[in-house]
């Protein structure tokens, strides 16, 4: 059995922390946060991908979690899961990496690996967390070992999870590389090693850079095709037949989650920094994507008007606000912009998501409707925003005044789609 310690045991470090201790890791789960902590230790998980019977699970294996940095003394293995969001100006807010950091150098056990998979820009592992560990004379490979290895791990799929999702691994150094790919052997089915850390930081940006790209392509296509009477989603169905060559991503009210808005921003940000020009893909599509709320918005009021009625006074029912289908995650959802826009124009929103019982944004903190069809039936507008298996659209589209279908997933003549 070897000790690990997991440093941050959130959606992506409590997964991590449960396939370890499957295979007879001994398992620490360490966070800044003494409520999640006591919660954890009590059986109660905050990560829907772990319900509380799995979190026992792991709890009966001997994992147990702490805000007690000096519990990396003990470990064999430190992985870092901390978040990464951007800041000011859209700069990478590494604050938490720093502080992770520090805790390890403080605590570091000789011959140690420690292993990167928080999301930041091409470097980050060489250049931040190399120099601080080698402080006071360390050395790589003699002292400790160091790599990076992206998180994959997407919230809510119930046929990808950590274990089958292959991993990429990157060492700063062959040995290093080395000894990350062992780790992730006993619990991992299939493991990537490529050429070094940098490669294994960059790969992650390129996955969801590429998602980015490809969204904002379709979302101005979905402009342009509403103006000029063709049907986007018959487009994209038409498309997707061909064997080869295409895959089909989809228009929507906006981008959301821990990946797509913030990934890019950090691909961005290494090119603009190394070599003093902007990655003009990124920033076009970052335009795009942004653009799609108050599009929303604007298609809204334009659908009112048509119906003699005006935005402003209009009674707004949002379906879903999480950023993704079927999961409580609201990170970035697009529901929060769309949500702004409506009530700027005098709009009276209520919503309804039966993952989200409470929901807040601009100043205000709302509950979700307890009588789907009577708010559907009293609302002057519909608007779907996330497609929860639980919505029956064909009901909805025949009880709402207006629906209008951000997700093209309304089988319908009666409602209006993107």
């Amino acid at each position: 059995m070897k000790d690990l310690v997991v440093i941050g045991q959130g959606y992506v470090g409590l997964p991590l922390s449960q396939a370890a201790s499957k295979t007879g890791f001994n398992v620490t789960g360490l966070d800044v946060s003494q409520r999640i902590v006591d919660d954890l230790n009590a059986g109660t998980s905050h990560v829907e991908d772990i319900p509380d019977a799995d979190l026992q699970e792991m709890l009966d294996n001997g994992y147990r979690a702490t805000t007690d940095s000096t519990v990396i003394q003990e470990a064999d293995v430190v992985v870092i899961c901390v978040p990464t969001p951007l800041g000011d100006a859209g700069r990478p807010d590494l604050q938490a990496v720093e502080s992770a950091t520090e805790s390890i150098v403080q605590n570091l056990r000789r011959k140690s690996l420690v292993v990167l998979e928080s999301t930041t820009y091409p470097g980050t592992t060489e250049e931040l967390l190399l120099p601080a560990l080698e402080a006071e004379g360390k050395k790589l490979d003699e002292d400790f070992y160091l790599a990076f290895s992206p998180e994959r791990i997407d919230p809510g799929n119930k046929t990808y999870r950590l274990e089958n999702t292959p991993k990429v691994v990157g060492g700063v150094s062959p040995d290093s590389g080395e000894r990350a790919v062992s780790f992730y052997n006993r619990f991992i089915q299939e493991v990537v090693q490529v050429k070094g850390a940098k490669e294994a930081e960059t790969a992650k940006l390129l996955e969801n850079t590429y998602r980015h790209i490809n969204i904002g392509l379709v979302n101005e296509m979905a402009k342009f095709s509403h103006e000029l009477g063709i049907d986007i989603w018959e487009v994209i169905k038409a498309a997707k037949t061909k064997p080869f060559g295409f895959q089909a991503f989809y228009p929507g009210p906006g981008v959301g989650g821990h990946c797509i808005p913030i990934d890019p921003s950090y691909l961005n940000y290494s090119v603009r920094k190394a070599l003093g020009h902007p990655f003009r893909f990124v920033d076009l599509a970052e335009d795009i994507n942004n653009s799609m709320p108050n599009y929303v918005v604007q298609r809204v009021q334009d659908l009112l008007n048509e119906h003699q009625k005006s935005l402003k006074g209009s009674k707004v029912l949002l379906l879903g606000v999480s950023y993704k289908a079927d999961i409580a995650d609201q990170r970035h959802s697009p529901a929060i912009p769309v949500g702004n826009g409506l009530a700027g124009k005098g709009a009276q929103i209520s919503y309804h998501d039966a993952n989200v019982p409470t929901w807040a944004f601009n100043g205000t903190e709302y509950h979700s409707v307890t009588d789907l069809d009577a708010a559907v039936e009293e609302a002057d507008i519909v608007i779907l925003l996330q497609a929860h298996r639980e919505y029956d659209l064909s009901d909805i589209a025949s009880k709402a005044k207006l629906l209008f279908d951000t997700r093209g997933v309304a089988n319908s003549e009666e409602a209006y789609i993107l």
